[in-house]
């Protein structure tokens, strides 16, 4: 086993260095450790993947704890004058980048999200959405509670982000109510990318051939309704917005989708939303269902940032795998497309329902490549196409109000 890990560890260590050469030999070396040994733990927390890596490489434990340690801690804190941080910022790029370049397609959608670590963080993440699960490839960490204007980060992270993607691709953002904005849908328009955001419904919409201003929920009034035109989005002149309305109520919901984007009510669909649900996959992933990170004793955000860079990187190396595992086997070891959007209860589904997600299924293929001695499993993405909605009850509209 020693042997073997150790053998893994250059492996993925070359891997890391050329994905993200900013950064330095050493790091680069500690990352991939740490990641690789997160894999095999199953952890994120320091003493438990520090505990599995002591003992695969025979190396002492407390040695190898503090090497992990240090990775997250800023360089003041570190012995020694030659001591860096790690920027994690600069890493947004290859992150993407990496993924941009074994990906099969132009067509890639983002998914932006905030998510809690009890009364210590609030983590706003930017994640590829694949298969079923999310890949973070930007994120801002803050302390819980804390005064903080969130749109700074977004935009931030936006802006950084757009140079790792080619222009001739289609980018999809997608966002839920909580975060829509005029200045977010703007900013993703002027970044070449298409905003996909859910709104509320209490606002109005006046569509291209009519004067006047409707309610938003008289475009999709029941349930088995829909409607998709463009036009302009609310009333009032400080939130008014050129933009295409998809509305649609799928049987099951609560509530209406009010979904709103820059392209052509022709190129678009309102199933493509349920692909914002895989970012929620992912954050299950980060915690309980994957690396435990609600266990983490860090009450730094500085240092927790540089934690989720290890995160990041496990993450895309077992989804990698995982998903082109799946997309390699046959049709019948899954069920069949769920076709019908997501429902706002529990039970909420992606658009495929699988036995076993790519998270999981990277995993086992790593464990059995390492019980059968085989080569390090590197995988590629291979997105399956944007899911298509059936076709309900095209909503005929009252009459225009501003003719009355």
């Amino acid at each position: 086993m020693s042997r073997q890990i150790a053998v893994y560890h250059q492996e993925w260590s070359a891997e890391v260095a050329a994905a993200l050469p900013q950064l330095s030999k050493p790091q680069a070396t500690v990352l991939a450790l740490f990641s690789l040994g997160m894999v095999f733990a199953r952890s994120c927390a320091i003493t438990s993947v520090a505990a599995f890596l002591a003992v695969a490489l025979e190396r002492p434990l407390n040695t190898v704890r503090q090497q992990l340690r240090e990775s997250c801690w800023e360089a003041a804190a570190k012995a020694g004058t030659q001591r860096q941080d790690i920027v994690v910022e600069t890493c947004f790029v290859p992150l993407l980048g990496w993924i941009v370049s074994r990906w099969q397609g132009t067509q890639l959608a983002l998914a932006l999200d905030a998510t809690t670590l009890g009364d210590r963080f609030a983590v706003l993440a930017i994640s590829v959405v694949y298969r079923g699960c999310a890949i973070p490839v930007a994120w801002t960490i803050l302390a819980a509670g804390e005064k903080h204007a969130w749109r700074r980060e977004w935009l931030r992270m936006l802006r950084l982000l757009q140079p790792a993607v080619p222009p001739t691709w289609t980018v999809l953002i997608l966002a839920d109510r909580g975060l829509y904005a005029r200045w977010l849908f703007r900013r993703i328009v002027r970044l070449g990318w298409h905003p996909f955001l859910r709104i509320n419904q209490g606002g109005t919409f006046r569509p291209a051939d009519r004067s006047g201003f409707s309610p938003l929920t008289s475009f999709a009034p029941q349930v088995g309704t829909s409607w998709c035109g463009q036009g302009t989005a609310f009333k009032t002149p400080e939130c008014r917005l050129a933009c295409t309305l998809l509305a649609r109520w799928e049987e099951g919901h609560k509530n209406p989708w009010l979904i709103i984007t820059d392209l052509a009510p022709e190129a678009c669909d309102a199933s493509w939303y349920g692909l914002r649900m895989w970012i929620e996959r992912g954050f299950k992933s980060t915690k309980r269902g994957g690396w435990q990170w609600q266990a983490t004793r860090m009450t730094d955000p500085d240092r927790a940032t540089r934690l989720w860079l290890v995160v990041a990187l496990a993450t895309l190396w077992l989804v990698s795998v995982g998903g082109e595992a799946e997309a390699d086997a046959p049709e019948s070891a899954f069920e069949p497309l769920q076709t019908t959007l997501p429902t706002q209860t529990r039970q909420r589904r992606a658009t495929r329902l699988r036995q076993i997600g790519i998270f999981h299924l990277g995993l086992i293929r790593l464990v059995l490549a390492m019980i059968d001695h085989a080569a390090l499993p590197f995988g590629r993405f291979l997105p399956e196409p944007w899911p298509t909605a059936p076709p309900l009850t095209i909503t005929a509209l009252p009459q225009d109000p501003a003719s009355q």
